[in-house]
């Protein structure tokens, strides 16, 4: 693999992808094709059903709609760059854009995170204090809540790339990874990583687990609810309104805990592989998790599609 000159700054990165093989490449470009295509096209899809259908002009679609766009934008991040390394011989990226992307990739990725807490807490108003929902949930905390999650992660994001921005890269270019990922950046770093260790163990296990505490708060408080309902119907009615958000939360949570919460010396290929499940697998399944058990969203969906033929 190409190396630098001991004593010159890189200029550029090397990303080795998913595998190195010739044999692979064509397979797992159509692969990450077809998941970025369905990514895009059903996520839209929700994104102009909401929109469209008066009767899902409600907090939780309002949510459900900011979420879709941030997983389109975070899909956008990463893929089309993976694309184009599949079908090239030269897998580079510039010191700059390597920046640029994992700027964005911080952004958007924690802003799913302070989206899926706002959801948890919409739950948890509509469930165990319905008869507050309508004033609680009013449009202009909504709209506060989301410019709250959309602007937040846009510091804690800046906060990383500064520090890395700081550290000296003169030996190997080449990132075992298939996207700019602080872990792998940092095993590259001739300086010290120590302050940016204690950043990401600090201030990076805040933002990811004070969203996650939230939402582990809202979901106790939510059981307790259900528990008390007499009747069967009634609470699998409420969880009903539950499961699918659950469901996202577990899967996007669940490797991001796995990924960054663990030390840099222990970092290995398998990250890489849990790396796709919160930049690509979620975002492409969202859609499907969101509209498959929802009857709201199957007749916006249909409304939608009706629409368009007609």
């Amino acid at each position: 693999m190409e190396r630098v000159n001991q004593t010159s700054s890189v200029s550029e990165f090397i990303l080795l992808g998913l595998s190195s093989r010739p044999e692979d490449q064509k397979p797992l470009f159509v692969l990450f094709l077809t998941m970025y295509l369905v990514t895009i096209t059903g996520n839209l899809l929700i994104i102009l059903a909401i929109r469209s259908d008066p009767q899902l002009q409600t907090p939780m679609y309002f949510f459900l709609r900011f979420l879709s766009f941030t997983d389109i934008c975070l899909t956008t991040t990463i893929v089309p760059k993976m694309l184009v390394n599949f079908l090239s011989e030269k897998k580079t990226i510039s010191y700059a854009g390597c920046l640029t992307q994992m700027y964005f990739l911080y952004a958007f990725g924690d802003n799913d995170c302070c989206l899926l807490a706002v959801m948890a807490f919409d739950r948890y108003v509509a469930i165990c204090n319905p008869f507050h929902y309508i004033t609680t949930m009013s449009h202009h905390r909504c709209v506060l809540l989301v410019a709250f999650s959309c602007s937040f992660p846009h510091f804690h994001s800046l906060l990383h790339i500064l520090l890395l921005n700081l550290l000296t890269f003169c030996d190997s270019n080449v990132i075992h990874h298939f996207f700019c990922d602080v872990n792998p950046l940092m095993k590259l770093s001739c300086s010290s990583t120590f302050v940016n260790e204690i950043v990401i163990m600090a201030e990076g296990s805040v933002v990811l687990v004070t969203p996650f505490l939230c939402i582990t708060f809202s979901y106790i408080r939510i059981l307790i609810t259900v528990l008390k309902i007499p009747s069967a119907a009634g609470k699998r009615k409420a969880f009903s309104t539950c499961t699918s958000h659950l469901t996202v939360v577990t899967l996007f949570y669940g490797s991001m805990f796995y990924e960054y919460l663990h030390p840099l010396s222990s970092y290995s290929v398998r990250d890489r592989v849990v790396t796709i499940v919160y930049t690509v697998l979620t975002s492409m399944l969202n859609p499907f998790i969101y509209s498959l058990r929802n009857k709201d969203m199957k007749r916006g969906l249909g409304k939608l599609v009706g629409r368009r033929k007609s």
